[in-house]
């Protein structure tokens, strides 16, 4: 395919006297980028044409995979060698579709039932519901709409209400993506003084199972909605720690359990704009005493242009919500308006960190 240049429409010359010639290729940075969208999709495609459950009772070659799945050979050879280069799969030789592949130990991670939830990780994100949302990226920051609102017609948090089977996969992909930073957080941050502490909007329960695990003398009370409760409840169950833990169900806009020594609000607070994360944070501030801390686990991204896996979460965030993902002093500023003082920033090793904050107003920006 070859292009006349109209020199009406031509674009503006980088190059003229004292100027350096300007590369003549995209940058890698954008070529890699743009290339992984690709390999993405691949590993989606051996996913849910059955690909890997296949690989699962041994190796085979693309041409006997293409003849059991009813697929073309060809295509499915290149997609699958594609997913090769990902560490996901093995060849173990032969040429075009007579070559063989078996799974590799990262491939497994990707049959059904892993714990790591890996699957789940690819279907959801790679799956209709958000990559319609993404599609609609360019309209939702025109419009200011989410994505989910652009593609679907409701929100991110309706669409899950609305449809149990997604809000099952959401919770999967929960434990894909942040399962590994539950382990991190309670050996980073000292619970030794606390007796009882909530987690608010705690999802399924999957931090507070691994503070409890941690803290042989701790009581949890997971606090979420009605739905999503119960779904805790059977976490907890399955851990063993039913016993140690309760939960309870309500919105985290009017009310949570009172008097507890520790708060948790996990990844909660980047779903939200700043009006409604205040509003949350008034109604957890009006449950704590004078001794009680809140403990607010959420990537604090750097300053300047540093990269952090939070910036690439905070796309997300624009895609699916209307929340983002912040500096410390960005939430040191809502914590203030919610009456409460940041103490202090604990790392973690994972990219997310707990900030600490309590009741009283900070002297810089008041309450």
């Amino acid at each position: 395919m070859t292009a006349t240049a109209d020199p009406d429409l031509t674009a503006p010359a980088f190059t003229g006297p004292g100027l350096p010639a300007p590369p003549a290729h995209a940058p890698r940075s954008v070529l890699a980028t743009v290339h992984q969208a690709f390999l993405a999709r691949a590993i989606y495609t051996v996913v849910e044409l059955g690909v890997v459950d296949e690989l699962a009772h041994g190796p085979r070659s693309c041409a006997e995979l293409a003849r059991v799945l009813d697929v073309a050979a060809e295509p499915l050879h290149q997609v699958v060698r594609g997913t090769a280069s990902a560490g996901l799969l093995r060849s173990l030789g032969g040429t075009g579709s007579d070559e063989v592949f078996a799974l590799s130990d990262t491939g497994e991670m990707l049959l059904p039932g892993h714990p790591s939830a890996t699957r789940d990780l690819v279907l959801m994100m790679q799956g209709p519901t958000v990559l319609g949302c993404l599609d609609a990226l360019p309209d939702r920051v025109r419009s200011g709409r989410t994505g989910p609102e652009v593609a679907h017609g409701r929100t991110w948090f309706e669409n899950l209400r609305a449809d149990a089977g997604l809000a099952a996969s959401f919770d999967r992909m929960m434990v894909a993506i942040h399962g590994g930073e539950y382990s991190a957080v309670a050996a980073a941050y000292d619970l030794r003084s606390a007796r009882t502490v909530v987690d608010v909007g705690g999802g399924t329960g999957g931090l507070t199972v691994a503070l409890l695990e941690a803290n042989a003398h701790l009581h949890g009370v997971v606090h979420d909605l009605p739905d999503v409760a119960a779904r805790a409840e059977r976490t907890l169950g399955r851990a063993g720690l039913a016993h140690r833990a309760e939960v309870s169900g309500g919105s985290f806009f009017e009310s949570v359990p009172r008097g507890a020594d520790a708060y948790l609000l996990s990844y909660v607070l980047h779903d939200w704009t700043d009006d409604d994360c205040v509003r949350i944070l008034r109604t957890v501030a009006a449950a704590m005493t004078a001794g009680a801390r809140l403990l607010v686990v959420e990537n604090v991204l750097p300053t300047g242009d540093e990269p952090h896996p939070g910036r690439t979460l905070d796309l997300l965030m624009a895609t699916l919500t209307h929340g983002r993902e912040r500096t410390e002093e960005e939430y040191r500023r809502l914590l203030a308006r919610a009456g409460l003082r940041l103490r202090r920033v604990v790392p973690t090793a994972s990219p997310v960190s707990v900030l600490e904050a309590v009741p009283g107003s900070d002297p810089e920006h008041g309450a």
